[in-house]
């Protein structure tokens, strides 16, 4: 069974940055594809951002281009999302998640088959 534990959330002024981690263990395949989603008090679950396991490619959302990078480690099997320039929307729970197989669509929290238990992020203004 694959787990994914998120580590490096907390809380933050306006303008600064965190690097949040997302360590798997378990898994005895590759991963297609890592994502991080967040989800703010009485809202859905978001996509932030996505990288392919085998070649590095990555995806973001609108809103956190030219402010987050995700990065990945294979040796580690681990995944980080580093946040700079934070602004009070970016608070939220981040979530990691990880897909086995291939899917188009990478945006949609259903796609994905392990989910970490979550770290806060809270930016103050």
């Amino acid at each position: 069974q694959v787990q994914l534990i998120e580590s490096g959330g907390g809380l933050v002024q306006a303008g600064g940055s965190l690097k949040l981690s997302c360590a798997a263990s378990g898994r005895t395949f590759s991963s297609y594809r890592m994502a991080w989603f967040r989800q703010a008090p009485g809202k859905e679950r978001e996509f932030v951002a996505a990288i392919r396991w085998t070649n590095g490619y990555t995806y973001y959302t609108d809103s956190v281009k030219g402010r987050f990078t995700i990065s990945r480690d294979n040796a580690k099997n681990t995944v980080y999302l580093q946040m700079n320039s934070l602004k009070p929307e970016d608070t939220a729970v981040y979530y990691c998640a990880d897909r086995v197989a291939y899917v188009a669509d990478y945006t949609n929290q259903f796609n994905y088959d392990y989910w970490g238990q979550g770290t806060q992020v809270t930016v103050s203004s």
